[in-house]
């Protein structure tokens, strides 16, 4: 829909007090990977009240279904009740693509991934749940897409890289 501005999904996120963990390649941007992606990657607790307040960030952001044949988007039924219909949502926003995945691949969703994720500030008043780089390659190898295999030796050096720093 705009210039994607990751900032301005995370912060909006964050206002509407949402409970998630940010995975995929802009989780291991942040962990030290020399990775490039321009969409944000959400894996949300699934409990009603945070659906809700996920909800409110999304009508913030203005979010709509991703469409291939529409660049705006395709305006969807935004609530609670219709979020949990889906494991993946793919949509567009105000600020950029955001993708939500309640149980990526390798995983068993956000408490699953809570677990190692660190808090970390990632812009001005803005600090996130970060998944671990080791969750990252899990689901990634999981996963299977030719995407995610081709990032794999990449995303195992960094770690390694990590490793051997705090060693």
């Amino acid at each position: 829909m705009s210039e994607p501005d990751p900032l301005k999904i995370l912060g909006a996120l964050e206002r509407h007090r949402v409970r998630f963990v940010l995975i995929g390649a802009a989780a291991a941007r942040i962990a030290g990977a020399p990775v490039v992606t321009e969409d944000i990657d959400i894996t949300p607790a699934t409990d009603k009240a945070n659906l809700e307040r996920l909800v409110a960030a999304l009508k913030e952001l203005r979010a709509r279904l991703r469409s291939p044949s529409d660049r705006g988007g395709v305006l969807f039924p935004l609530d609670a009740h219709m979020l949990r219909t889906a494991d993946l949502w793919t949509l567009t926003t105000s600020a950029g693509d955001l993708d939500i995945c309640f149980t990526p691949s390798g995983t068993r969703g956000y408490r699953d991934l809570r677990r190692e994720a660190l808090r970390t500030r990632v812009g001005p008043g803005i600090s996130v749940s970060v998944a671990s780089l080791r969750d990252v390659i899990r689901s990634k190898e999981a996963a299977g897409r030719d995407k995610d295999l081709a990032q794999l030796p990449l995303l195992r050096r960094t770690l390694e890289q990590i490793r051997e720093r705090t060693a």
